[in-house]
């Protein structure tokens, strides 16, 4: 009798114990599930990143040096990098990218004695203040400053690592449909992730074509700037040839004259948007039209709003532009 009221006793237990165990389980579960929400992780707003939770920051235009929080600066770069009108998801995307650049800076090429990184685009990454920024938007300012906040804070911690090791994360503005490798922009290999992409739908951008025109005396006065023997000859039909294109349809080499060059090397005599472009000889002019802009390299800004128009998150649209990467928490 003893032993059977014991019996009843468990039964009783197990009957109200087992529910309870099992729903604060499958509760974990579905907070786990919510928590991911495409790999973001739980942003607590505390996210650790050790030592580079700070960095020093050389403001170009004083010299001065100063210590900033990571994601404070990252405000900054986004709202100076990326139009804050273009959809949430690219903004996410540009806020990772801009943090995994910093880092990668930080630990493999710091360009800066005693900083950081600085605010100068043509050297690191694009710097705004709080300020100036409101003082370039019209309307609505807060609450463009708060989708700022909410593209950096929804992505606090995260990086983007190929085999582990954080990336060095190159982004520009227009692709012209077509990204480009570093070998064809810097020379050298060693970047596996960063290969040549399609991405459709840029050329509804202002970005995607430009024209530069000149007169052929001063098409001929950039030349010899660089070239003090440079020679052409309008009258021959071969006196500027394209030889050959490069994986991202941008020019190769092209001869003018009697020099051979490539693209970037045109790109930057005559200050050219891209090195994607065309070339048309007029009676007296000669006109370069151009597809894209900037050095073609990683994730383009423009065929990130795209991807993410069409329904695209964040880290779909990051692994578009990076080959082979992951999007991880910082570990450092």
């Amino acid at each position: 009798m003893k032993r059977l009221l014991i019996y009843m006793i468990i039964v009783i237990i197990l009957f109200f114990l087992i529910p309870i165990i099992f729903t604060s389980r499958f509760e974990k579960i579905e907070q786990v599930i919510a928590n991911k929400n495409y790999g973001e992780g739980i942003v607590d707003g505390s996210y650790d990143y050790g030592k580079y939770e700070k960095i020093k920051l050389l403001h170009s235009d004083t010299g001065k040096i100063e210590s900033v929080n990571i994601d404070e600066y990252l405000y900054n770069v986004v709202s100076a990098e990326m139009p804050v009108d273009y959809e949430i998801e690219a903004l996410k995307a540009q806020a990772t990218v801009a943090r995994t650049y910093t880092l990668y800076k930080i630990i493999n090429s710091s360009k800066h004695k005693n900083a950081d990184i600085c605010d100068d685009s043509g050297c690191c990454q694009a710097w705004i203040s709080k300020g100036e920024r409101y003082k370039a938007w019209k309307t609505d300012k807060d609450k463009k400053w708060e989708k700022i906040k909410e593209a950096v804070d929804s992505t606090k911690g995260k990086i983007i690592t190929y085999k582990g090791k954080v990336i060095n994360a190159f982004f520009h503005s227009n692709s012209g449909g077509k990204t480009e490798r570093p070998l064809y922009v810097w020379g050298g290999e060693g970047y596996p992730y960063l290969q040549s992409v399609e991405t459709s739908g840029e050329d509804t951008y202002k970005q995607y074509s430009s024209e530069v025109s000149l007169k052929k005396d001063e098409f001929i006065e950039k030349m010899k700037k660089e070239y003090k023997d440079f020679k052409i000859d309008f009258n021959d039909k071969d006196c500027i040839k394209i030889i050959s294109y490069t994986e991202g349809d941008r020019i190769k080499q092209i001869k003018i004259g009697n020099k051979t060059l490539s693209g970037v090397e045109v790109r930057k005599i005559f200050e050219l948007r891209s090195a994607n472009f065309s070339i048309d000889i007029g009676k007296n002019n000669i006109k370069f039209i151009v597809k894209g802009y900037g050095h073609g390299v990683g994730l383009s800004q423009t065929g990130s709003n795209t991807l993410a128009k069409q329904g695209k998150n964040y880290i779909e649209i990051i692994k578009h532009f990076y080959s082979g990467v992951d999007v991880q928490n910082a570990s450092y």
